[in-house]
């Protein structure tokens, strides 16, 4: 052929190959002048596999004969050793040849007995190498070497160009990826976006994300494949060590699982996989901030189907939405400390309008020195309080005594009244409760629990917390830990629990209605306040205090308390307390007119008389004659519906109690 027709056919070549994408589709149109040209019989194309580190291998024939090689390692293949070395190598006779003892058999088996093989490489990258095989043993002629080669150059630009259209065609997908990953920064919002970036990867079959959980113990998977709905989508949770992400968050570099690995897991969704013809998945660590937030997991139903330039691709998206990811996390936990810090403002505000405390310290009696100096003991420590006595004593007072005295004062002091919040939303104002948790909850709120964090609860009248709750209760004082109502997420806080009631919480506990291992829980350090009635000495210091204290905030001036009204009010028996003391004083300031206190003593009169005729009848006396009474009309039978405790409203264990207690015996009611 002369050189004119060499020239024409290179043109074509270089015509072809430009406008082709794809180098093998390009070849084979191509094969039949090429080894017309240069008297050979098998034309092919040799690329590297980096996932394999093998050489894949198309032919084409003089007789119109096409197909595959099957996959020969790099070092066993003349193809090969072109590649690696970046040289020509030629064969003069096939039949003599030592070096690919498993290669050449397949080269007699087509009929080639010489065989030259030229590199097909750019300066930046080597592809392959491409191969001509003639039916004789002889060398191949120069000018053909150096038309191949000039081929082999064609098809080297051809593979660098579509590298190129690649890397550009990902190029944009992660600058798309960014861009959507961008446009929300509340994770609710950011997951639905995230899959649908997974979509835009289209090379691989399907992908699930994996994310950690806070505690870095299970994984919440998500995904959009149908087949695979019952495992993903909903968030739902596994164990770590069981998620296809486990090597590749534990270790922190990208994970291979194979077709055999997929078999081998102990898992639905793995086992999903498998049976759906995935034989290859790529683990890709998702990781910002020095923190792994969970594992980017493609997979595809080709066997080593993600070599280096696959994985660095997985790992620029990967970095991206781990960012995303972090971002969102922190715009999560901005917005939960800013509504912290106004739950907290408001705490504070509370507190700054709430009276001085110690202006609230009335009195030097001994059965209050008594308390305050407990209250001084146990203040330096953690240890849980119960503050017991009728309402109106001031238990709320000394728990903010022992609140001011503790190591905890410069932290929170929450206060939560258990009788005067429905139970059911009791729950939710102690524990808090996530978005949606029940009707109405258009927002996560935080408890009480999480504002007293580092400093200290109290739970005023405990005796209150319905049964269902105690639970829940107990085991914050366990293991300081807890979930918020509708969420998963376990909480732990550092909290000091002080606990008031009036009730007879004894009682209660054997009445069924109290818990006994939380009664004991809170039982740690009692603290009892005595009666306003029996500490009577204190009285007319809270008359004076009050005095001053209402004259001034209702802009009155009085210096004159009259004996009459101070001995009025010491025999006053104060069922109310210290609170309804002060409520009487306040009264009795809106009713004077000058300087001097006008209390409506009519008020007390008529009790006190009623007092001092029965007053050697004590409270007991009258509990001991009215059970007797009933057990002699029931003929001293205690159960039943017409038995004694039931007449009493009382449990029959518990009217056996309080007969024992007030020595009550058969010959009392059965004679």
């Amino acid at each position: 052929m002369s050189e004119s027709d060499r020239y024409q056919l290179l043109l074509e070549v270089t015509d072809r190959v430009a406008r082709t994408q794809s180098l093998p589709d390009a070849l084979r149109e191509l094969a039949s002048p090429v080894l017309n040209l240069t008297g050979g019989e098998l034309l092919n194309l040799s690329l590297y596999d980096p996932r394999r580190d093998c050489m894949l291998t198309h032919y084409w024939k003089k007789n119109r004969e096409s197909g595959e090689f099957d996959a020969f390692p790099v070092d066993e293949v003349a193809s090969g050793w072109a590649w690696k070395h970046q040289e020509p190598i030629s064969i003069a006779d096939t039949e003599r040849e030592q070096r690919f003892p498993g290669f050449v058999p397949v080269l007699l088996n087509h009929g080639v007995r010489s065989y030259t093989v030229l590199p097909i490489s750019t300066l930046s990258r080597r592809f392959g190498a491409l191969g001509l095989g003639k039916s004789v043993p002889e060398a191949l002629k120069g000018e053909d070497v150096e038309f191949l080669s000039r081929v082999a150059l064609m098809g080297a630009l051809a593979l660098e160009r579509e590298k190129a259209y690649h890397a550009l065609e990902e190029q944009q997908s992660l600058v798309a990826i960014s861009r959507e990953l961008s446009s929300s920064l509340e994770l609710e919002k950011l997951l639905p976006v995230i899959l649908s970036s997974l979509r835009s990867i289209a090379r691989y079959e399907r992908t699930i994300l994996c994310l950690l959980d806070e505690d870095g113990k299970n994984v919440h998977r998500y995904g959009d494949a149908l087949e695979w709905e019952p495992f993903v989508n909903h968030g739902s949770t596994i164990p770590l060590e069981q998620s296809l992400s486990a090597r590749a968050i534990r270790t922190r570099n990208v994970a291979f699982l194979t077709a055999a690995d997929l078999h081998e897991m102990n898992e639905p969704l793995a086992k999903a996989m498998y049976e759906g013809g995935i034989r290859s998945v790529c683990s890709v660590p998702l990781i910002a901030g020095n923190h792994v937030w969970g594992a980017l997991n493609p997979s595809n139903m080709i066997e080593n189907a993600f070599g280096p330039p696959e994985i660095e691709y997985l790992q620029q998206a990967a970095n991206q939405i781990a960012a995303a990811l972090q971002n969102a996390h922190a715009y999560r936990e901005i917005a939960q400390l800013k509504e912290r810090l106004a739950q907290e403002k408001r705490y504070l505000e509370y507190e700054i309008r709430s009276a001085n405390l110690s202006d609230d310290m009335v009195g030097n009696s001994p059965a209050l020195k008594r308390v305050l100096d407990y209250a001084g003991i146990v203040a330096d420590t953690d240890s849980t309080v119960l503050i017991t006595g009728e309402t109106g004593t001031g238990k709320e007072r000394i728990a903010r005594l022992i609140h001011s005295l503790s190591r905890r004062k410069d932290r929170n002091f929450i206060k939560l009244n258990c009788a005067a919040i429905p139970t059911g939303l009791l729950e939710s104002e102690l524990f808090g409760h996530e978005k949606g948790a029940f009707t109405g909850a258009v927002s996560q709120k935080l408890g009480r629990l999480e504002l007293a964090d580092k400093g200290t609860l109290l739970l005023d009248e405990v005796g209150e917390i319905p049964l269902e709750l105690q639970p829940k209760l107990l085991r914050v004082l366990q293991d300081q830990e807890f979930e918020r109502l509708g969420g998963t997420k376990t909480i732990r806080v550092d909290v000091r629990l002080i606990a008031a009631t009036n009730r007879d919480l004894v009682r209660a506990v054997e009445e069924k209605e109290f818990r006994g291992d939380l009664f004991y829980r809170l039982h740690v350090f009692p603290l009892h306040l005595p009666a306003l009635r029996e500490r009577r000495e204190d009285i007319p210091l809270f008359i004076r205090h009050f005095v001053e204290k209402c004259a001034a905030r209702l802009h009155k001036h009085i210096d004159v308390i009259p004996d009459e009204a101070v001995e009025a009010m010491m025999h006053w028996s104060w069922p109310g307390n210290i609170r309804e003391l002060e409520n009487f004083i306040e009264r009795s300031v809106i009713l004077s007119e000058g300087n001097r206190l006008c209390a409506p003593l009519g008020e007390l009169r008529e009790e006190i008389s009623r007092q001092l005729s029965d007053s050697d009848v004590t409270l007991r006396d009258r509990e001991r004659e009215h059970i007797i009474e009933i057990l002699r009309q029931t003929r001293g039978v205690l159960s039943g519906p017409s038995g004694a405790a039931a007449r009493l409203g009382l449990k029959r264990t518990t009217l056996q109690y309080k007969m024992q207690r007030l020595g009550i015996s058969r010959t009392d009611y059965l004679n």
